[in-house]
Order: C-alpha cells, then sequence, then structure tokens
C-alpha cells in the first residue's frame, strides 16, 4: 500500500502540469509576457524644494484686497499728463481679474463741478515711458466719479471689472472740480 500513495502523488503531479501547459490561460499568459515594452523613467531637476510638514489651516484665499487710502488731489485736469497725481501701484501678480472702486470727499467748498478720476496703467518700463515722455496712456482703464458738485461733500463711482494683463498697476489721479478732494481707490484682485 506504501508503494502505491506515492505513485498516485506522481500521477497527480504530471496530470496537473499538463493540464496546466495545454489551457488557455497559459497561452494567454505567454502572450502578456510578450507584449511587455520596455520603459524609460527620466528625473527631472527638483522645481520645489519641500521639506518639513506641510498644512493648511483653515480655507486657502483666492482673493486680496488692496485700498489706496486717502489721496490728496488738488485741481489737475485729466488731459495735463504731466501734472496728474501718481497714488501707489497695485500689486497683482498671480491674480486674473480686479474689481475696482473709486470714493472720496470735497476738502472745501465747490463752485465748479467736475469729475474725479483715476487712471490705471501697467507698471511696465516701456508703458511708464511712453506716458512720461509722451503722455501716451498704454493698457490704461479710466475709473471716474461724474458730478462732483456741492450737491453733497461726498461722491463714488461704479464698480469696474478689468482682465489683469500685467503684474502690477500704476494709478494717476485727476480732479476737475475747482478743489482739492481727498480720494479713497479699493481693488479687489479675484481668479
Amino acid at each position: 500500500m506504501r508503494v502505491r500513495k506515492p505513485v498516485a502523488i506522481a500521477i497527480l503531479v504530471l496530470a496537473s502540469a499538463a493540464i496546466f501547459v495545454v489551457t488557455p490561460a497559459r497561452r494567454a499568459l505567454t502572450d502578456e509576457v510578450q507584449s511587455v515594452t520596455s520603459v524609460f523613467i527620466t528625473n527631472f531637476p527638483k522645481v520645489w524644494n519641500v521639506t518639513g510638514k506641510i498644512e493648511v489651516d483653515g480655507p486657502i484665499s483666492h482673493a486680496r484686497y488692496v485700498p489706496l487710502r486717502e489721496v490728496v488731489v488738488p485741481p489737475v485736469s485729466p488731459k495735463d499728463t504731466i501734472r496728474l497725481v501718481q497714488g501707489g501701484t497695485i500689486d497683482t501678480d498671480g491674480f486674473t481679474a480686479m474689481v475696482m472702486g473709486l470714493s472720496g470727499q470735497i476738502k472745501g467748498e465747490v463752485y465748479r463741478s467736475g469729475t474725479v478720476g483715476v487712471f490705471v496703467l501697467p507698471d511696465e518700463e516701456l508703458v511708464v515711458r511712453a506716458f512720461e515722455e509722451k503722455g501716451l496712456m498704454q493698457f490704461m482703464t479710466e475709473l471716474n466719479a461724474t458730478g462732483v458738485s456741492a450737491a453733497s461733500p461726498y461722491f463714488a463711482s461704479s464698480q469696474t471689472r478689468i482682465q489683469v494683463g500685467f503684474p502690477r498697476y500704476r494709478t494717476y489721479f485727476y480732479n476737475s472740480t475747482d478743489k482739492s478732494v481727498s480720494v479713497n481707490l479699493f481693488a479687489y484682485l479675484t481668479n
């Protein structure tokens, strides 16, 4: 009886091997092995070197509020580009749009009503040079409050949305009334 067990086991192993060689699964496995292609991996240089613990606490902001407050603007015509009052710059790098509004207050009694406004120009060397040397306003956006008069000491423009095309903008204010005004320019930068 002992001789029969090893013979039976040997026959069982040979039969299993024969089934494995003949079955379609074996053929599919050999086809798959033959269809493997070579892959090349290219390691690029590190762009961001990040070390330590990284976490974000709270919501990620997708906007920024930039006010230019209390810019005093004496009477100056919008056509007199040499005398326009420079009110500062607005850094727009990383944003795609800007919503702007202008408001202010009259300093004294106005006898001649007019318009208070701002020209927003890219802070780009060639654009600034063209403006300072020839008074040319390239890529300019204008925002103004019309009808500034003695009827009310406060004034405001409507809001204007502009598409951002440069990383920084300069502001140049004008005032066609006969009194100085204090102006606030509000910019809300968004994506």
